[in-house]
């Protein structure tokens, strides 16, 4: 999988949880909480959808490395490349 596919997942994913917003507007350094709206638990259902999706299960110790869309882009990768 390359990065356009696990971008292309991970704004799907942030459109089902916030479907009023335009996750494809956001800077690859937003943050993805603020710029989105995105609660705690939105935050926590995303990381289980990614896992779902990609089959990356993400420990909660590093949920802050996915807090923009380049942290999470570069994470996803690193952990999918593994």
């Amino acid at each position: 999988m390359n990065e356009a596919d696990i971008k292309a997942a991970l704004l799907e994913e942030l459109g089902n949880l916030a479907p009023e917003t335009d996750p494809a507007g956001l800077g690859l350094d937003a943050d993805l909480r603020e710029g989105l709206d995105l609660d705690s638990m939105d935050f926590l259902n995303l990381m289980i959808a990614l896992d779902g999706r990609l089959g990356v299960a993400i420990p909660e110790a590093d949920y802050g490395k996915l807090r923009t869309l380049r942290g999470a882009l570069d994470y996803l990768a690193a952990r999918l490349a593994a």
